[in-house]
């Protein structure tokens, strides 16, 4: 991706409603799966955002029921800080420039996050997963389906 496309608040853009399509490959294996579904950012008390992903996840001709919850809260100058649903530290996210790399260490793993901001209705994860077990990319396109 060439262009980018700033944001001066990440919490003001990722407010709403998106359409999330994600191809999880399998870099060792090989197998591919896909997750179809919505995520919906929505207000919290503290000014956050309340992330909650809901869809179906299909790996190796199986689809079942996936989701997930994460906390993005206000960071300085239209940044955001990223919390898993206990509130543990995910990673931060600045979008000003319309890209942001992130890494999260876990356990033995290391996933390494690249956010690409195509336009105001379009934004991009790829998430590359590497660790003993692991050799994973998945990556996630948006698309707006409403504001609040």
């Amino acid at each position: 991706m060439g262009e980018f496309w700033p944001v001066p608040d990440a919490l003001a853009y990722l407010a709403g409603r998106w359409r999330a399509e994600r191809t999880v490959r399998d870099l060792a294996s090989g197998d591919e799966g896909r997750f179809a579904g919505t995520v919906d950012f929505g207000p919290l008390e503290d000014g956050g955002l309340l992330y909650r992903e809901s869809g179906d996840f299909t790996w190796r001709g199986v689809t079942r029921p996936a989701g997930r919850t994460l906390r993005f809260l206000p960071g300085p100058d239209g940044t955001a800080d990223v919390r898993f649903a206990d509130g543990r530290f995910f990673h931060g996210l600045d979008l000003r420039s319309g890209r942001h790399l992130a890494d999260h260490p876990c356990s033995a793993d290391l996933y390494r996050g690249e956010f690409t901001v195509r336009d105001a209705g379009h934004w991009r994860t790829v998430w590359r997963v590497r660790g003993p077990a692991k050799d994973l990319e998945l990556v996630t396109d948006h698309a707006r389906v409403d504001r609040p």
